[in-house]
């Protein structure tokens, strides 16, 4: 019998002129660097929205209020300082 691939390799295959021309396109976890381009203003919009969410959300936790939303530069001890009495005060 004979080796195939020894045939194979001294034909090469016939490329057509009016063909497509593929070209190697680097990626990470199939994502090209063009459409990561293209994705990133969606996600960051989207990642925007989800912060301000559980910000929104985690707002009337006491603990989230005094070690992370007080501590934000220029309204954080404008707006998230709360003057009520410990008396009237439930947490």
């Amino acid at each position: 019998m004979f080796a195939t691939s020894a045939l194979r390799s001294s034909y090469p295959a016939y490329k057509s002129p009016y063909g497509p021309k593929y070209q190697y396109q680097p990626h990470f976890a199939g994502l090209t660097a063009k459409q990561a381009y293209r994705l990133l203003p969606t996600t960051a919009a989207f990642g925007g929205v989800a912060l301000f969410a559980v910000i929104f959300y985690a707002s009337g936790i006491p603990r989230v209020k005094n070690d992370i939303l007080q501590h934000i530069p220029y309204f954080g001890q404008k707006y998230f300082v709360s003057h009520i009495p410990a008396s009237d005060n439930p947490f």
